[in-house]
């Protein structure tokens, strides 16, 4: 089976075809405009002569004359000659001819009837006579008295029309023809102009590719937004909708990024960076590789690939941790190692009362502290996640206390555990990196103040927030702590919990700490859906 027509075959016979029919309506329409003006001018002049003729003293005064035919005769053909017509003929009130062209029809009865111009009314119409088929008006001469005494009747052939007509034809029909030309022609040029903006695809490639776009865009895991070059979006697909929180991509489609996007990627996208980085997207941490998009030489808008580094930043931070949590292993046991050896030589000295009390004072030891078993947090989680922090913290040469009057039941209510821990680990974790050498951390969580909401208060003795950038503090980037490879990013711990707050219709605020550092309180909503556990609080270190 042959290939079908191309696409610019059919184009072109489609505009040739629109053309054509357009040039041969318009024709037909104007040749019968110009028929139609023709004979209203006829009419127009007809009518006027034979009222001049009919009006005449001369014409008057001859129907009373024993021969009328001898003056009216030469006065009609005389006025038929100036005047441009086939006939004038001049009959009395029983159809006898008065004059005719052609001088053997005088005084014999009109051809055509005569009832109505005697009846004192106007007659326009076509009708056979001696010298055939004519286009005529006939009207009534009216004697002094005011009957009508005669008719005058005033025609041109119908063929003479049509050779008038013919002949102004000519010029009709050769701008119709132009018209045509030029119509084809340009119904070409279009259908070249349209190839190549299509790049030479026929309708089956561009379907295929369309249905291909469409699989990849929606078959692919990594997000893919493009925007055009004044920053409206055009292409968002589904992997990039999940990741970024929009319920349906093709809504969007036209609007400005910055009404759809953060704030942070949205400039990212648009400012079409050839580089690959880290941006904080709602409580995702997402890895951007932008890239500028040209179509033949001419920059058309900005192409931005999102991969989620969300699971990515958590594990590194957990594994940040667990390795500063291995540290302090290896340290507790290096230090239990120096302390056996002291207590092994003080017995083999015989000196017991000594080393009973070298271990009294030393006490238990280690970097890492046990669960103690008096009221506070009973949630094992959270527990849990405060006893790492704490590890970390002496690591770092610092103190992570909990507010004894801390509570937290074991039942999570309204508030889903993940994010209770994130809100807790981010600000330990930025609390721990603002203070120095010796500083101090507090920790104080209550679900005891107020019944619909869990309270988490971290504070600390480091340099505290300026109060110019309280209000900033929880935005992204706002942080002095720059990024370095193959760490989780920085500056965005806060961004997060502010972010969760707001989601879970809790607040986040920064001010100034007892302590002299800074304090950050973020409150969340909090409903505990069963009895409290078995409290399990952590206690002091040693």
């Amino acid at each position: 089976m042959g290939r079908s027509m191309t696409l610019g075959m059919q184009l072109l016979l489609l505009q040739v075809a629109i053309v054509l029919t357009t040039v041969v309506g318009t024709g037909l329409t104007a040749m019968w405009l110009q028929e139609q003006q023709l004979r209203e001018a006829y009419q127009e002049r007809m009518i006027a002569v034979a009222q001049s003729v009919a009006g005449l003293p001369v014409i008057l005064d001859a129907f009373d004359d024993p021969d009328p035919s001898a003056t009216i005769q030469p006065v009609a053909e005389t006025i038929r000659k100036a005047s441009d017509v086939t006939y004038v003929v001049v009959a009395n009130d029983l159809g006898i001819r008065y004059s005719h062209p052609n001088p053997d029809r005088i005084g014999e009865k009109v051809s055509t009837d005569p009832a109505i111009p005697l009846s004192g009314q106007i007659y326009v119409g076509t009708q056979t006579g001696t010298l055939g088929e004519s286009w005529r008006v006939k009207v009534p001469i009216f004697a002094a008295d005011g009957d009508v005494m005669g008719q005058v009747s005033v025609g041109i052939l119908e063929s003479e029309l049509r050779e008038d007509f013919l002949s102004g034809l000519g010029l009709l029909l050769a701008a119709l023809v132009v018209a045509a030309v030029v119509g084809v022609v340009g119904s070409a040029w279009i259908g070249r102009l349209i190839r190549r903006r299509i790049y030479g695809l026929e309708p089956d490639e561009i379907r295929a590719m369309l249905e291909t776009r469409e699989a990849m865009l929606h078959g692919i895991r990594e997000g893919l937004v493009a925007v055009d070059d004044i920053g409206r979006l055009v292409l968002m697909n589904d992997a990039a909708a999940r990741l970024l929180d929009v319920a349906d991509p093709d809504a969007v489609l036209g609007a400005p990024i910055e009404s759809v996007l953060d704030q942070e990627l949205a400039r990212f996208i648009a400012s079409g960076e050839d580089r690959e980085t880290p941006v904080l997207s709602g409580e995702r941490v997402l890895l951007v590789h932008g890239d500028r998009v040209s179509v033949e030489g001419r920059e058309v808008g900005s192409i931005a690939i999102l991969r989620d580094r969300t699971e990515l930043e958590t594990m590194l931070r957990e594994l940040e941790g667990a390795q500063g949590l291995a540290e302090g292993l290896r340290a507790q046991s290096h230090e239990f190692s120096n302390k056996l050896h002291v207590v092994s030589g003080l017995l083999e000295l015989g000196h017991v009362d000594a080393a009973i009390a070298f271990i009294e004072r030393v006490g238990s030891g280690g970097a890492l502290s046990s669960l103690d078993e008096h009221d506070g947090l009973a949630d094992v989680e959270t527990a849990a996640l405060v006893l790492a922090k704490r590890s970390r913290a002496q690591e770092l040469g610092l103190t992570l206390e909990l507010d004894p009057a801390s509570h937290l039941d074991a039942a999570h209510g309204d508030v889903p555990r993940t994010d209770l821990l994130t809100v807790i680990g981010n600000l330990l974790d930025n609390a721990i990196e603002a203070c120095g050498l010796g500083g101090r951390v507090i920790l104080s969580i209550r679900d005891d103040l107020d019944p619909g909401a869990v309270v988490v208060t971290v504070d600390d003795d480091g340099p505290g927030v300026d109060e110019k950038l309280r209000d900033t503090v929880f935005e992204p980037n706002v942080s002095d702590k720059s990024a370095t490879p193959g760490k989780p990013r920085r500056g965005i711990g806060l961004t997060i919990v502010k972010r969760v707050a707001t989601r879970l219709g809790g607040s986040a605020t920064a001010s100034v700490s007892p302590a002299g550092g800074a304090r950050f309180t973020v409150s969340l909503p909090w409903v505990p859906a069963r009895p409290a556990a078995q409290a399990v609080t952590i206690g002091k270190p040693s």
